[in-house]
């Protein structure tokens, strides 16, 4: 039976491609988590949905078999879940931080367990998740828990950071926002100088209002371009802007942060946030700023 309450079927964003949503699996229960989720997202986009299963060949193992049946599962879970959703699969017999990385490259979105063997090896800071969202071309979701939450089910919140690094995941959790049907929670934190100069008394709190009120504008910027229709609740935080999305994702049904940091590491709100959030995260990278590939390894593919 089809899971699609509060979906809207065929519903596509404007400007959307004609890729598919890509989940890695693994047979594990985390990454079947993951599947629901992803089978969800391709039927509210209007997508295709291609299910992939990634790890070594080993000469004397039955990895191929294992593989094919562990896709094979998935692919008629994914149908019963989604009926109208288009499924695929590929089975490839590499490593699976640079098979997942080289499919971001064709994906509208790529779907991950937190916890799980193989291709959903480990919290986020494990070797394959971490390298995946490091590295990877399109938005990258790491689901947690045991089931999924209705598409409908409280509100999508986003880190606003500074522009232009995050414009591309703003536009992703509007969207998000949009296609379920619920609020988008737009979030700026901002810090109290710490070595602010002597004042007069009368002017003590004026260094913290300062700071608040550039949040603020750093907000409402962000926000410019976004649809009139949607709702929109402005939150201007104090703190660490890791411990301000959590609090306030804490219900939330996707977490949404840009990507940033460098070549070799992720930012350190989306490292945070993946840690420790509660609901599906999405790491979006800045498609201005094109993430190096990792070391290239021999794959075949079935």
């Amino acid at each position: 039976m089809s899971t699609s309450a509060g979906i809207r079927a065929g519903h596509r964003p404007s400007g959307a491609r004609d890729l598919p949503v890509t989940v890695g699996v693994d047979g594990s229960a985390p990454s079947l988590t993951a599947l629901d989720w992803a089978a969800d997202e391709a039927a509210l986009r209007g997508v295709a949905l291609r299910i992939v299963h990634a790890c070594w060949w080993e000469p004397h193992a039955n990895t191929a078999e294992e593989g094919t049946a562990a896709v094979a599962a998935a692919e008629r879970r994914a149908r019963r879940r989604q009926p109208g959703v288009e499924v695929g699969i590929g089975l490839v017999l590499e490593a699976p931080e640079y098979a997942l990385v080289r499919e971001s490259r064709r994906a509208l979105a790529l779907v991950l367990g937190c916890r799980g063997r193989g291709a959903v090896a480990g919290t986020l800071l494990g070797s394959v998740s971490a390298m995946v969202a490091r590295h990877t071309h399109c938005p990258v979701i790491v689901v947690r828990g045991a089931h999924v939450e209705p598409p409908s089910a409280g509100c999508v919140v986003v880190g606003v950071g500074e522009p232009p690094e995050d414009a591309a995941a703003m536009r992703f959790a509007v969207e998000e926002a949009l296609l379920r049907g619920v609020p988008l929670e737009a979030v700026r934190s901002w810090r109290c100088p710490r070595h602010a100069p002597a004042v007069h008394p009368l002017l003590a709190g004026a260094p913290a209002h300062a700071q608040e009120q550039r949040a603020a504008e750093t907000l409402e910027a962000a926000l410019r371009d976004a649809p009139e229709h949607l709702r929109i609740r402005r939150r201007t935080v104090e703190g660490p802007a890791r411990d301000a999305l959590l609090a306030v994702a804490r219900d939330a049904v996707l977490l949404v942060v840009g990507a940033q940091g460098d070549d070799e590491h992720l930012g350190r709100v989306a490292h945070g946030v993946l840690h420790h959030a509660r609901c599906p995260v999405a790491v979006v990278p800045d498609p201005g700023r094109a993430a190096p590939d990792p070391p290239t390894h021999s794959a075949s593919e079935k």
